[in-house]
């Protein structure tokens, strides 16, 4: 079905009764990423999969102010309010973890448990976010100059994704089938206006978040890793899974053990 909050489109996909959970992919992805784990998922939860703005079928609009952080949060409060969600369980991957910790820190009312996988609070200080600024902005202009395929061709090849090359043929097709399926006006602008640099920092507010938060990450991906060590040493009640066989994107190179690692954590809470 389809939403429209603040005069932008958003695709938004239902499943399953029962607490809400609302699921967020990362850049490139979309709420397809989630389908593996909606049977599962959905028979004790409302799983609630959302396109982000410039992602999938969700508007791609021209304007990168209308990505930034504060407006799309702002865009998942509407659309949590036009389904009568007034508190939910969230699940952020990657960038969609970035936009899962801004929504609980603005709206903590709003957020019940936070998972985050391979995600960071964004960067420390203002030169960190002025450079990541710079690149995001050049790899914007290459993204609408080159083409999509291009853009997904040397996205694929990126450090961060290596251990995905070990993934089945399938996979990795249905993988780069998606990203390719992006509009690339919409990864631009994503870059542009939520990008890790344009985000606000969020690593001073870490200790002010009460509500129970689960920590995943792969135990390849050792950026990630020390990102993740560092949140759980300042949140006041987090858990942390290390799952082994996995890089990055955890629910794609792991799924039965993340689906596992989820709902052991959404079930042990309640």
């Amino acid at each position: 079905m389809d939403w429209k909050v603040g005069g932008v489109k958003y695709r938004v996909e239902e499943q399953g009764s029962g607490p809400p959970l609302l699921l967020l992919h990362g850049f490139t992805g979309g709420a397809v990423n989630w389908e593996p784990f909606v049977p599962a998922w959905s028979l004790r939860f409302r799983v609630i999969r959302v396109d982000l703005i410039g992602h999938g079928e969700t508007d791609s609009p021209g304007d990168p102010a209308r990505y930034s952080m504060e407006s799309v949060v702002a865009d998942l409060v509407g659309i949590l309010d036009s389904l009568g969600v007034k508190k939910t369980d969230l699940l952020g991957y990657s960038m969609g973890g970035r936009l899962a910790l801004s929504l609980a820190t603005t709206h903590p009312e709003r957020v019940q448990r936070l998972m985050l996988e391979s995600s960071s609070p964004g960067l420390k200080t203002r030169e960190e976010r002025e450079e990541r600024i710079r690149r995001d902005e050049a790899l914007a202009d290459r993204i609408e100059t080159d083409g999509i395929r291009a853009f997904v061709d040397a996205w694929e090849q990126i450090p961060l994704f290596a251990s995905q090359r070990f993934l089945p043929e399938e996979v990795r097709r249905k993988l780069r089938e998606q990203r390719l399926a992006n509009h690339p006006r919409g990864l631009a602008n994503s870059l542009r206006g939520m990008g890790t640099g344009a985000q606000p920092s969020w690593w001073a507010s870490l200790d002010r978040l009460t509500l129970p938060v689960l920590l995943i990450k792969g135990e390849w991906d050792a950026k990630f890793c020390r990102i993740a060590e560092e949140m759980k040493d300042k949140l006041a009640d987090a858990r942390m899974e290390t799952v082994k066989g996995a890089g990055h994107a955890v629910h794609v190179e792991q799924p039965r053990r993340f689906e596992r690692i989820v709902l052991d954590f959404l079930t042990s809470k309640i």
